[in-house]
């Protein structure tokens, strides 16, 4: 048994429950992804980005993980070497192993941003690889929709853009979770919207630090809203 960040211990039987879960996801996902009506709105905006600036910094709600996550996996957006950023935690071991299993690279870190690892790792992946690690800015714990300053700082050490997406899906379930997470259906329409790029300032004071995450958290909610006018 081996030991992460958290006191948790991550013994064979937790990582045997974990790969199962994980297979279990992955089946449920692919049903839904091949089934589901789905549409990507603004797509032309994330192909500009990318041939312009090589790699992003995608940012999504914990809420929205799910489709957001799969869409950034599918291949089909040119030069996207899709990558996230997962708590170190133990309860991070099977949302790492559902990436691994979808080619994606892993930097252990979380939207707070602590850590010369996570720190490291980022501008590995981002500056150096070209990997475009997804952040959910208010995971892993919330609260549900207030941003913290992860992803902003993985985009001032890279120089790469923030890029807000969101998604919404009719039927979906929310589950009784502090995110509120949205679980599509079957056959479900979904609409995958993507927002403008956004660029912090290389040099933020705490007070523009707390006026980026508020115009973030702005644009996130806005693209959302962008998503469900599409879905209707």
């Amino acid at each position: 048994p081996s030991r992460t960040k958290s006191k948790r211990r991550l013994t064979r039987g937790r990582i045997l429950m974990y790969r199962i879960a994980v297979l279990i996801t992955a089946a449920y996902l692919e049903l839904v992804w091949r089934t589901g009506r789905i549409r990507i709105v603004g797509a032309d905006r994330l192909e500009t980005v990318l041939r312009e600036h090589g790699a992003i910094v995608p940012i999504f709600w914990h809420q929205h993980l799910l489709m957001c996550a799969r869409f950034l996996c599918d291949g089909s957006t040119p030069g996207l070497k899709p990558g996230f950023m997962i708590s170190p935690s133990v309860d991070g071991e099977a949302p790492s192993m559902l990436a691994r299993l979808y080619g994606a690279h892993v930097v252990r870190g979380s939207g707070s941003y602590t850590g010369i690892r996570a720190v490291r790792g980022v501008h590995q992946a981002i500056a150096k690889e070209l990997i475009s690690p997804a952040i959910t800015p208010d995971g892993p714990r919330g609260p549900r929709f207030k941003m913290k300053p992860g992803a902003i700082f993985a985009a001032q050490i890279s120089r790469k853009p923030v890029v807000p997406i969101a998604y919404a899906a009719r039927p979906a379930r929310l589950l009784r979770t502090w995110d509120k997470f949205v679980i599509p259906f079957p056959f479900s329409k979904v609409r995958i919207a993507i927002g403008e790029p956004y660029f912090p300032e290389r040099k933020l004071d705490d007070e523009q630090m707390q006026h980026a995450e508020r115009e973030l958290e702005h644009r996130l909610l806005q693209v959302f809203r962008e998503a469900k006018a599409h879905l209707d």
